[in-house]
């Protein structure tokens, strides 16, 4: 089998950004008056903004709820902690570079919105390498739904038995999984990530080359 493309999951693997997603949602949520507690904050962390917004309130109500205005507000504040906060995960643009000129086609495939996106492919100066960013908020489901990777792989070009995801979640892993692609665990140093749900492991981009796939 000919690998042809690459797909990057964003958040953990591309930058270090998932305590972001927790302080703008304590920031955002704390002012329309939830009560934000580590327990009820770890159910949200692989849902897409509109779900968060939801969840948060179902169970803390306010008054006049217009859910695209307050998930303006909790991406504006990721955007502002990503573009200040030193986050980019170690020899990640080295590894993309090196994919792009053995002639992958490079490819994003987030929970997050698209805006957040484009601002992390600014930070990391790679934008003009990726040939693809998808988000699933132009979705019906995001991951663990496969419905971004599939419409990655649509975009690039590429049936989805010819892409590796690289991913560092569970959901963002079956998701993968079940739109046909092989996958990638991005550990960062970690070992114990969700080595038994991928195909591959990395530890970190220093020095790291894609797997040989036959």
């Amino acid at each position: 089998m000919a690998l042809k493309a690459v797909i990057f999951d964003m958040d953990g693997v591309l930058v270090d950004s998932e305590g972001f997603w927790a302080q703008a949602e304590k920031d955002v949520f704390s002012s329309y008056g939830a009560k934000i507690t580590d327990d009820l904050a770890a159910l949200t962390k692989y849902m897409t903004t509109t779900e968060v917004t939801q969840f948060w309130y179902s169970r803390f109500p306010w008054d006049n709820l217009d859910v695209t205005e307050v998930e303006n507000q909790v991406v504006t504040r990721v955007i502002e902690l990503i573009l200040s906060e030193d986050c980019i995960m170690s020899g990640v643009q080295g590894f993309i570079k090196n994919l792009k000129n053995e002639g992958y086609k490079i490819g994003l495939a987030t929970n997050a919105p698209l805006r957040v996106a484009e601002a992390v492919l600014q930070k990391l100066n790679v934008r003009d390498w990726f040939d693809s960013i998808d988000s699933s908020e132009q979705e019906s489901q995001g991951k663990p739904h496969p419905a971004v990777y599939l419409t990655a792989a649509r975009k690039l070009g590429v049936s989805p038995e010819y892409c590796i995801a690289i991913e560092d979640s569970y959901s963002g892993l079956k998701a993968a999984k079940e739109a046909g692609m092989k996958t990638i665990v991005f550990t960062n140093d970690h070992e114990a990530v969700h080595l038994g749900m991928a195909d591959f492991s990395i530890s970190n981009f220093e020095k790291a080359l894609l797997p040989a796939i036959s």
